[in-house]
């Protein structure tokens, strides 16, 4: 079951605690963990976070026949889901939920970082028509500083998406309150809320730089 964080420090944030994903998160941290090990991890941990960021999906009642009889059950909504990996760590993240829902779409953000401001801008936007319909999941292993975070729910709600979530495996405080501040509309989830960010950056105890341990780049 996925919980709010207590007090109001961060009301945005929901922490996926299963005893599962608390296991995978640790063997994800593990250095020792070796690139294909740790990509299936990912896809696990993906996938079971899905399980808690889709609890409500709207469902429309649907008929069926069954061996004896007919019978009213439910069907999902499922076809206005959008992933959406924020290029390249976030599409560790993509198969996972799809095994869970394939019918939803994907699309894609990439970003960089401005050499003179700083800022993250999108050098690659790709997303699914009729955007306004739709809801969307928002991918990305890490939510570190959450500028590139901020910068993609900007893009997203720039082309007209009004449902948004954020899922990350591991978050720092301070990418959780920037994201917050700049879009308290849009919740997180998380399966980690780590401790801190060190001067480069990078959220201790962290798991590295995800893209790096998920493509073999290190």
């Amino acid at each position: 079951m996925a919980h709010s964080h207590d007090g109001s420090d961060f009301p945005t944030l929901s922490i996926v605690d299963h005893p599962l994903v608390r296991h995978k998160i640790t063997l994800l941290r593990d250095r020792a963990t070796p690139t294909k090990q740790f990509k299936e991890l990912v896809d696990e941990i993906a996938m079971l976070m899905a399980y808690e960021a889709t609890r409500d999906l709207a469902l429309d009642a649907a008929t069926v026949e069954t061996p004896l009889e007919t019978t009213t059950g439910w069907s999902v909504r499922g076809k206005k889901l959008t992933l959406v990996p924020i290029l390249r760590a976030g599409l560790g993240m993509v198969e996972g939920i799809l095994r869970l829902m394939p019918s939803a779409r994907v699309g894609h953000i990439g970003l960089y970082r401005d050499h003179d401001t700083l800022e993250p801008v999108d050098y690659y936007f790709k997303v699914p028509g009729d955007v306004s319909e739709r809801d969307f999941l928002l991918l990305d292993p890490m939510l570190a500083t959450g500028g590139s975070a901020a910068a993609a729910v900007t893009s997203l709600k720039r082309a007209g998406a009004t449902r948004i979530r954020f899922l990350c495996l591991v978050a720092a405080p301070e990418g959780v309150r920037r994201l917050a501040a700049t879009h308290p509309d849009v919740p997180v989830l998380t399966a980690s809320l780590d401790r801190e960010l060190n001067e480069h950056g990078y959220i201790l105890p962290g798991l590295g730089d995800a893209g790096d341990r998920l493509f073999g780049t290190r």
